[in-house]
């Protein structure tokens, strides 16, 4: 729901709030799409209809149309924009938690195991890294990590007296903790750890896995941003009108 962006969120679902004139989902389907990734389940809860609404017109909208009202509001397509996408759009409960919405798009995956991620953040991390290791390590589960940037200066004190600044760094990592950046990819035996009961999936499976050893980290140095505020929107949208968008790593058609 958003409910830390809400100037935006009332109107939409998270995932649509927009950077430059695309929404955020947008830019994460592109972003897994130019590593060769074309086949999306998307997990819809609050006002999902607005995301199918998207997609069933989404050619129509990129497109340019003329409509011929004079001969049966005739459509024509003009230089048709297609994605090689193929998108599933399912109904997981507008308060259901993570592993319940997991849960409930299990029937259309395959057997193979599948990644996931949140429909809030962008990143530059490389996908086929995060498999290959995945692959190597034989984990039921790999999540991304990253260090994120901390909002304001950091102050350390002179330990001669307390009025006196003896260093200072600009946004500086925060306490060089590392977080999920939400760009994960796991087994079909994941669905063993989430269960029948409602559950969050960051909660007791992940902490399951991990005191089990079968919970791996690729650990990312690179550019990473959520959009939980409008700061984080202006901050991303200032990078994507710059041109200085890491994420954008796809040519414009």
């Amino acid at each position: 729901m958003g409910t830390r962006i809400s100037e935006e969120s009332h109107l939409r679902p998270k995932p649509m709030i927009e950077i430059g004139s695309d929404p955020i989902l947008w830019h994460i389907m592109k972003y897994y799409s130019f590593f060769g990734f074309h086949d999306f389940i998307i997990c819809c809860g609050y006002k999902g209809y607005m995301i199918k609404e998207y997609f069933a017109d989404y050619y129509l909208h990129r497109s340019d149309v003329t409509f011929d009202f004079s001969h049966e509001n005739a459509l024509t397509i003009h230089n048709n924009v297609a994605e090689p996408w193929r998108v599933t759009l399912v109904d997981t409960g507008i308060k259901a938690h993570t592993g319940d919405r997991i849960r409930s798009i299990r029937r259309y995956l395959d057997d193979e195991a599948f990644m996931l991620t949140y429909g809030d953040g962008v990143s530059d991390i490389d996908l086929h890294k995060l498999i290959q290791q995945h692959k190597q390590s034989n984990k039921i589960m790999t999540i991304s990590a990253v260090q994120p940037k901390g909002r304001y200066g950091v102050l350390e004190l002179s330990k001669d007296d307390a009025v006196t600044v003896a260093s200072f760094k600009e946004k500086a990592t925060e306490d060089r903790t590392w977080i999920n950046a939400g760009f994960m990819i796991m087994e079909q035996s994941v669905f063993d750890y989430i269960g029948s009961e409602s559950c969050m999936l960051e909660e007791r499976p992940m902490r399951e896995m991990a005191e089990g050893g079968v919970l791996g980290v690729y650990l990312h140095g690179g550019f990473w941003q959520c959009m939980d505020t409008q700061r984080d929107k202006r901050v991303l949208e200032d990078l994507w009108y710059r041109g200085k968008a890491a994420w954008k790593v796809w040519t414009d058609e």
